[in-house]
């Protein structure tokens, strides 16, 4: 892929979203899915706050990865969710988004996003970020119509939402970066691939 850089970035995911904002910020990359048992990860830190969970989960998925390919620069990266002191998974079902949706309807979403790089199978560097996001109350017919538009889309998203599509409508107001709310600080991976000379300063 061509790009401002070109120094051997593999992304440790599929998601769409990550690979649509390194591809607007020019950044040359392969993306290749992590094997990372995220359920078990979040039970062995169970008690924990959600934004080292983030961190735990990105850094997760970047070793993984960058043990099989050691030469390469690794970028892992997750986001996780929590309203009223919960943390939401990925829905499991439409049933289960539609229960979510329910649960949010009304509160304040506070979106944690975390990316960490790893070479040679070691941690380089990790960051955070989170953005709070105001919920508006939502119907039942809102969250059904709602769902027979973006799932199973939206099925890949913690938060039930593609803040680039129709899940912007579920807001009254957001607070925070919007590269965090796509799902990866953004500016600080940016820095932090300079930092590592992967991309020119």
């Amino acid at each position: 892929m061509n790009g401002i850089s070109g120094n051997g970035i593999v992304l440790a995911s599929n998601s769409a979203s990550r690979k649509a904002m390194l591809e607007a910020a020019g950044i040359a990359f392969t993306a290749e899915s992590a094997d990372v048992d995220e359920r078990a990860l979040e039970a062995e830190m169970d008690g924990a706050e959600p934004a080292e969970i983030a961190q735990a989960l990105a850094a997760a998925k970047a070793v993984a990865v960058s043990e099989a390919r050691p030469e390469a620069l690794v970028l892992g990266s997750d986001s996780l969710v929590e309203v009223d002191g919960k943390r939401f998974d990925k829905p499991a079902s439409r049933e289960n988004a539609a229960e979510h949706l329910g649960r949010f309807s009304g509160k304040v979403m506070t979106l944690h996003s975390a990316a960490a790089l790893a070479r040679g199978g070691r941690i380089v560097w990790i960051g955070s970020d989170f953005a709070r996001l105001r919920v508006r109350e939502l119907s039942d017919d809102f969250i059904a119509a709602y769902l027979d538009v973006e799932w199973p889309a939206v099925s890949y998203c913690v938060g039930v939402f593609r803040i680039e599509g129709p899940g912007v409508q579920l807001f009254e107001s957001i607070a925070g970066d919007q590269f965090t709310v796509l799902g990866m600080p953004l500016l600080q991976v940016l820095d932090a691939l300079r930092e590592e000379g992967a991309l020119p300063s």
